[in-house]
């Protein structure tokens, strides 16, 4: 399976264009991401703006941003992935319900807190008919729609895909997860891209994608092996480290056993954990093999002074969903 990255967008704590030092994100209690947002009038019509929740905002704005770059092309499918969806709405239907004994209460936040909101707006905005799936498999959901964006490009059913990560930040649901497993690196984000079987005017090819749960025994050289390759032929490796020490001895141990010459860089740093951080990894990593450097924010281990050819992206969410996306130059 392959494809082509055509164009992307994001939105995210990051700030690509400054560069900005991890130290001086958009913190909260030093642990928390939240993003930088655009001006969404100058993405989004304001008839439908203002009625707009803020993870649709997130999501219709990247999708935009992603799609202005390529002279608004008319994609074949939508497909989006999200851990958490519409978390916020559904916290507020819920807190409206045992506030109000049931009665007398807004069907507006149960409405907006289903899963294929964004998907669902996204197709509205762009009076789009075409196939259109949401995914909802936890630390996995990028993934799973990656998966089916490379599998219908491959079977010749689409030829241009608009394929988005999208989550935000919940302090329930953040406290929640800290609570049972321990403080880490918390953040939120949109990312989309266009997704051609073309290799003109691409900004990076997408390889290879494959998920596990709860892998046992070694899935990274496995994954490589199934592509014909070795753990020598990668140049680069992103690895999700989040700041918790059960976590991140995952890709410590990994580390341990690469070759000296292998660069390895982090980002979760950058734009926090959240279930769909995988498509902010991707991003970082076409924008690497596109610029044929890395920020220099992300780079923890420096290796090959040579630009990015290679790239493999190995991510863990909650360590139970495992995902391995790989990554070369156009």
């Amino acid at each position: 399976m392959a494809a082509y990255i055509t164009s992307f967008g994001v939105i995210s704590p990051y700030d690509a264009a400054s560069e900005r030092r991890a130290a001086d994100l958009c913190r909260e209690h030093d642990t928390i991401l939240r993003c930088v947002e655009p001006d969404y009038k100058q993405l989004i019509p304001p008839v439908h703006l203002r009625r707009m929740s803020r993870i649709l905002k997130l999501g219709l704005g990247a999708a935009k941003i992603c799609l202005n770059k390529t002279g608004n092309i008319e994609p074949d499918a939508i497909l989006v992935g999200t851990g958490l969806a519409c978390i916020n709405d559904l916290e507020l239907f819920m807190r409206s319900m045992l506030e109000h004994d049931g009665q007398e209460m807004s069907p507006i936040p149960f409405i907006n807190s289903s899963h294929n909101t964004v998907a669902a707006q996204i197709s509205r905005l762009l009076q789009n008919h075409s196939y259109n799936n949401t995914y909802c498999h936890r630390g996995s959901s990028f993934e799973s729609a990656l998966t089916d964006a490379l599998m219908m490009i491959n079977g010749q059913e689409a030829a241009q895909i608009l394929l988005g990560g999208i989550d935000e930040f919940s302090m329930h649901y953040y406290t929640l997860i800290n609570r049972i497993n321990g403080k880490r690196i918390t953040g939120e984000g949109a990312t989309f891209f266009l997704l051609s079987p073309e290799a003109t005017g691409s900004v990076a090819e997408v390889t290879a994608v494959k998920t596990f749960y709860q892998p046992a025994g070694d899935v990274v050289h496995s994954f490589l092996s199934e592509n014909h390759l070795s753990i020598h032929d990668i140049d680069t490796i992103f690895v999700g480290s989040n700041g918790n020490e059960q976590d991140d001895s995952v890709y410590d141990g990994l580390m341990r056993e690469l070759p000296p010459e292998t660069r390895v860089a982090a980002y979760k740093h950058l734009c926090g954990e959240y279930t769909t951080s995988g498509g902010f990894a991707l991003a970082l990593a076409a924008q690497a093999l596109q610029d044929g450097y890395l920020p220099k924010s992300c780079i923890i281990r420096q290796g090959t002074q040579r630009p990015p050819e290679r790239v493999l992206i190995f991510n863990h969410y909650l360590r139970q969903n495992y995902s391995l996306m790989l990554l070369g130059k156009r």
